[in-house]
């Protein structure tokens, strides 16, 4: 379903699991299925995407704004911190990402 799910009082974590942290980054690792959202989660930390597969995303942000992305193996995203927002794979393959935030 597209469009943005409903946000709770709760936020969610960054990503499914902390690959790597010290007191200068910390790292995760992040993986979505076929339809499958990221859920809503904000960053508190400048950070970069390092995709490990094509990414055909949306990200819906709480102000109701809606940023695609496509993503290409190979490519680096810096992104500031900034307002919550969940990510919803709209591709038919598994997406995946390495997340490094900037302490």
């Amino acid at each position: 379903m597209k469009g943005p799910s409903p946000r709770g009082p709760e936020l969610g974590p960054i990503g499914d699991e902390i690959l790597f942290e010290n007191d200068r980054v910390r790292i995760w690792g992040v993986k979505l299925d076929p339809g499958e959202r990221q859920a809503w989660h904000k960053h508190d930390l400048p950070y970069v995407i390092v995709p490990m597969t094509k990414g055909k995303n949306i990200m819906y942000f709480e102000d109701g704004r809606e940023k695609e992305t496509n993503e290409t193996v190979g490519g680096v995203l810096w992104r500031e911190a900034g307002a919550p927002h969940e990510l919803l794979n709209v591709s038919d393959w598994q997406y995946r990402n390495v997340l490094i935030e900037i302490k």
